[in-house]
């Protein structure tokens, strides 16, 4: 029995993405230590440790293939990084120089993608690694070539082990973020379920802006598993990804579903306050986001996914409860429990949805299964990405710029103070220094804060255990951990390196002595990338939050045109489509990020946190008057009110573009048209004597109708508070 227990506890651990990550960096580690202790050459691990650290930062998730390609890449930058660095180090006014022209062009090449983000970043890190090498063994004898060939080694090693790695468990990676795409749905479901709650009095928009910051947990993790599938399709994609990808499908239509709003909450929770068809809502909500995180483990683990009977019968109570108040003949309850009749259509649709992911066979035959690719086409699209960043407006451009000069300040003060182990301030500056001001402000806490715990450690571990061996064998462990902490956990993840750091130059020298040096220089660093975020452009949130609205209001715009187009033929999830609503959640996603950024800001600068809150409610609550829309794409009979509905959508698309220019361009908007209260009620009116069809989208638009007018009113408040200085023209949908 013991042993049975301990496979199944390998699996869950090999199943975490976590685990494989730090089992790969600890063959990696482990495996240079143990080279350099068999062969005495103990003092050569730190260089190779730094390249193999900074070769692990720039990887990205690839197929072999493409992994492959990018060590190539890599490697090439990473050679011309160091021996320049190498050929600079002599000469200060050239190598700062240098520095600051490397900063700035490589930020800026992550204008082209993810890929080359990473790379560059990397080859940054190892720029600097080079210098704290050199500075090390200044008085050593070496030759040109020791610190760029020992990085490189390093380097390599480390690529080829993801290469190899790549190639053994391809499908890994798309597992393991398939089950985190499932995973955050199953956490959406549960903050969906919340709205529901049958209670008066509930504070809806709090709930809101909760719901809103996981929507853009949840596109996040959808794009990354889409980028993980669509590099491993290829020509001829196999059974495996075919799977993946129709799993993929469920997700986004489950999203789309489960975002759905088709009523205000409020209305239906002070109407139904004595019924318990809220309850029934509630409770099925809340079943389909548990059947979520099984899926997800079912997806983590290879195993068979079976969804469980527990959603049926909750989908019966759920229509008795209909039934029960449909025969109590309230005719004022008439158009809400259409309303709720759609939504218990919808959460029906929804569990048959992810019935379907227990199908044996998930294949795309006969279905729009393209994506969307968004890596460059040629050299030439790849420029054209950097020169449209190269204007002041740009937030990367505003980085690059001011990561330049932070990396050349934090290099003259190293000069003027003479500091010893100076470089580490321009690696902090580096690692703190980050596009806003709030990510900024949390890295330098937790940097502080991080490198004083490592420290503390590091001064313990080196009075407690002498042995170099042992000191060894800690290093690699605090490689594993930094690795395994650093996006989630960085004040962990610092600690980490600095115990690496302090344990593996004990290798060759006298780590106490760098102890003070460290926390002096980390203070410096994190100073002056503190100074550098607020001084030099900065990229205050609410100076920009008017183009993020407007870029999140067109996004929806173009979303509702491709919804309405399909009410002619019937639901087409093909690539324009899909395109349009993933585009609307990635704006929606990013105007929750912006409002969330802005709330760190000091208060001198920042703009009207409510009314930014208020509109990432309007908008959030929009999306969701959509995404019922887009859920029920059923194709509509020809009918009189077919110009009603016409109507109605070039009536709202024009309200959307007066708000989009007023947002984006600071345009005064005009009053209040009381035609669209009219326009909203001759739509309830038509949707009362028609087919459901039919009335489910008068009743939508009629919805999405009445949210226009607290949608510009909010923008109203929004634009004044803002200054209207650096104008951005939003392209018309």
């Amino acid at each position: 029995m013991r042993f049975p227990a301990f496979v199944d506890s390998l699996r869950r651990l090999w199943a975490l993405d976590t685990f494989v990550y730090s089992l790969r960096v600890f063959i990696a580690l482990g495996s240079v230590m143990a080279v350099c202790w068999a062969t005495g050459n103990v003092a050569l691990a730190a260089p190779i440790f730094l390249g193999t650290i900074a070769c692990a930062i720039s990887e990205t998730d690839d197929s072999w293939q493409g992994r492959l390609r990018a060590l190539a890449v890599t490697l090439v930058c990473f050679a011309a990084a160091a021996f320049a660095v190498e050929a600079l180090f002599p000469f200060p006014i050239l190598f700062g120089i240098g520095l600051a022209l490397a900063a700035f062009g490589l930020t800026m090449l992550g204008a082209v993608g993810d890929r080359y983000r990473a790379i560059a970043y990397g080859t940054l890190i190892l720029s600097i690694y080079t210098t704290i090498g050199m500075d090390q063994h200044a008085q050593a004898t070496g030759t040109f070539w020791r610190e760029p060939v020992l990085l490189l080694i390093g380097a390599a090693w480390y690529g080829l082990l993801s290469v190899l790695w790549a190639a053994l468990f391809r499908h890994q990676p798309v597992q393991q973020n398939l089950a985190r795409v499932f995973e955050t749905l199953g956490d959406y479901l549960r903050l969906k379920a919340a709205l529901f709650e049958p209670v008066r009095d509930n504070d809806i928009e709090a709930k809101r802006v909760v719901l809103a910051q996981k929507n853009g947990q949840l596109v996040q993790a959808l794009n990354i598993a889409k980028e993980s599938i669509f590099s491993r399709m290829g020509t001829r994609p196999d059974p495996k990804i075919k799977r993946y990808l129709k799993l993929y499908f469920i997700a986004q239509d489950v999203h789309e579903r489960a975002s759905s709003s088709h009523y205000p909450y409020h209305t239906l929770a002070d109407v139904f306050f004595h019924s318990d068809v809220l309850f029934r809502c509630q409770r099925l909500l809340q079943l389909q986001g548990r059947a979520c995180r099984r899926l997800a483990r079912s997806i983590q683990l290879r195993q068979p996914y079976e969804k469980g009977p527990d959603t049926a019968q909750a989908i019966e109570d759920l229509r008795n409860s209909l039934e029960f108040l449909r025969a109590q003949d309230r005719p004022e309850w008439f158009r809400l429990l259409r309303s709720l009749g759609a939504l218990g259509g919808n959460l029906t649709r929804l569990d048959a949805r992810l019935a379907s992911a227990s199908a044996a066979d998930l294949g795309v035959e006969g279905e729009d299964s393209s994506l969307f690719d968004r890596s460059p086409r040629s050299l030439r699209d790849a420029f054209d990405r950097i020169r449209l960043q190269l204007t002041p407006s740009s937030p990367l451009f505003r980085h690059a710029l001011r990561l330049s000069l932070a990396l050349t300040a934090g290099y003259v003060v190293l000069h003027l103070i003479h500091a010893r182990q100076g470089y580490w301030i321009v690696l902090t500056t580096l690692f703190v220094c980050q596009p806003n001001y709030g990510a900024t402000l949390t890295r330098v806490g937790q940097r502080m804060l991080g490198t004083a715990f490592g420290l503390l450690m590091g001064w313990a571990f080196l009075t407690l255990f002498p042995d170099l061996l042992m000191q060894s064998a800690i290093a690699v462990m605090a490689g594993v951990v930094f690795f395994s902490t650093r996006t989630k956990r960085y004040l962990v993840a610092t600690a980490a390196i600095t115990l690496l750091v302090l344990m593996s130059f004990n290798q060759i020298g006298n780590s106490y002595d760098l102890i003070v040096p460290r926390m002096v220089d980390t203070f410096i660093g994190a100073l002056i990338a503190g100074i550098a975020v607020i001084t030099i452009l900065p990229d205050w949130q609410g100076r920009k939050l008017g183009k993020v609205a407007a870029a999140a209001l067109a996004s929806n715009r173009r979303y509702l045109q491709q919804i309405l187009s399909q009410y002619d033929t019937g639901a087409r999830d093909d690539l324009a489509y899909r395109l349009a609503r993933r585009d609307a959640h990635n704006s929606d996603a990013a105007l929750s990020t912006a409002v969330s950024n802005m709330l760190k800001e000091p208060g001198h600068v920042r703009r009207d946190t409510d009314s930014a809150l208020r509109f990432l409610v309007v908008s959030h609550t929009l999306l969701g008057y959509l995404s019922a829309l887009g859920a029920h794409r059923d194709a509509l009979s020809e009918d009189s009110r077919d110009e009603l509905i016409s109507k109605t959508v070039v009536q709202v698309g024009n309200r959307m573009d007066l708000i989009i220019r007023s947002l984006a361009l600071g345009d005064p908007l005009p009053p209040v048209d009381p035609t669209e209260q009219e326009l909203a009620d001759e739509l309830d009116k038509a949707s009362d004597d028609t087919d459901d069809a039919h009335r489910l989208v008068l009743t939508q638009l009629a919805l999405i109708c009445r949210q226009m007018g607290p949608l510009r009113d909010v923008a109203m408040k929004l634009m004044s508070k803002q200054e209207v200085k650096d104008k951005v023209q939003v392209l018309p949908a």
